[in-house]
């Protein structure tokens, strides 16, 4: 299962975790981890586009973290529609990932 860990601070978005594998098909296959990893690579693209200072990321075989770094309009407006996004997945797949 994916898990999306949300952390919010004063109503701002801080970090992101985004773990694991969907188990919706062979890695390669999998239309889930397909569709939730284009959500977060978009999103993290395109906020770097628009300012290279807003956010870090790191990639690892386990996923991705993302620290937001700025509270900016812009960048928590991405960040809402991500998260949108990656929860309906969810409803769509809730056996293959969890948005905490």
């Amino acid at each position: 299962m994916i898990t999306v860990n949300v952390v919010k601070e004063n109503g701002k978005y801080k970090q992101i975790k985004v773990l694991g594998h969907a188990m919706y098909d062979d890695y390669g296959k999998d239309i889930v981890c397909s569709a939730a990893s284009s959500i977060v690579t978009t999103t993290v693209n395109g906020i770097l586009a628009l300012n290279k200072g807003s956010l870090n990321y790191l990639v690892s075989k386990k996923g991705m973290s993302i620290s937001v770094l700025s509270a900016d309009d812009t960048t928590q407006v991405l960040i809402n529609n991500m998260v949108s996004l990656l929860k309906e997945l969810e409803g769509n797949y809730p056996k293959n990932i969890e948005v905490k």
